[in-house]
């Protein structure tokens, strides 16, 4: 039985990478480790948008609504500067807020920098998709979504994408699988295929 497509939306915020004076990061690496993580054959919606809280929310919308993505990744914007307003799009666009994740992403983090407390992420539901705010590092957001591992590649901390496949099941979107080498989904028992 071969996976079902999956759309996934990444989205990267950041004044500077949407106007050219850097190289946006995120969603290059957002695209390489869910290749290598998900079995299902993958359709990505992305975009690079500054931090215009106005613009976040309707690309959100739009991917969420009109591409009917089962999954949303944001980079960046997450911060406590004034022009950090990624949280706040979110939320506006949410139907549902899903606290667990952004605490998890926080406590995932505190095993690299002191400053991951500084983190407003969040996660919500827009109808049938999950909208996930990440970092904007691509060392970090693998971090957040594989978790910590010890020298000899145990799990201290699993990291958030766990949860995420039967998130989405739960919401009514298509059926996500991992490829264990990299990320173990967590499902119940009843719930597995």
């Amino acid at each position: 039985m071969s996976a079902e497509p999956v759309t996934i939306g990444l989205i990267s915020i950041s004044d500077r990478a949407s106007s050219g004076i850097y190289e946006d990061k995120g969603i290059p690496a957002l695209t390489s480790w869910l290749n290598g993580a998900l079995k299902n054959p993958l359709n990505i919606v992305s975009r690079v948008i500054p931090d215009e809280q106005r613009l976040i929310e309707a690309t959100l919308t739009e991917f969420a609504d009109t591409h009917q993505c089962a999954l949303i990744f944001t980079t960046g914007g997450t911060g406590p500067a004034p022009r950090d307003v990624t949280p706040e799009a979110t939320l506006a666009v949410a139907t549902r807020v899903m606290d667990g994740f952004g605490e998890r992403m926080r406590q995932i983090s505190l095993h690299f920098v002191s400053t991951a407390i500084l983190s407003r992420q969040v996660a919500v539901i827009r109808g049938q998709c999950l909208i996930v705010n990440l970092p904007g590092q691509p060392k970090a957001i693998q971090e957040t979504l594989e978790g910590c591992k010890d020298s000899g590649g145990k799990p201290i901390e699993v990291g958030i994408f766990a949860a995420i496949p039967y998130c989405v099941d739960l919401i009514g979107g298509p059926y996500v699988e991992t490829n264990d080498n990299v990320i173990s989904a967590f499902r119940p028992t009843s719930a597995r295929r």
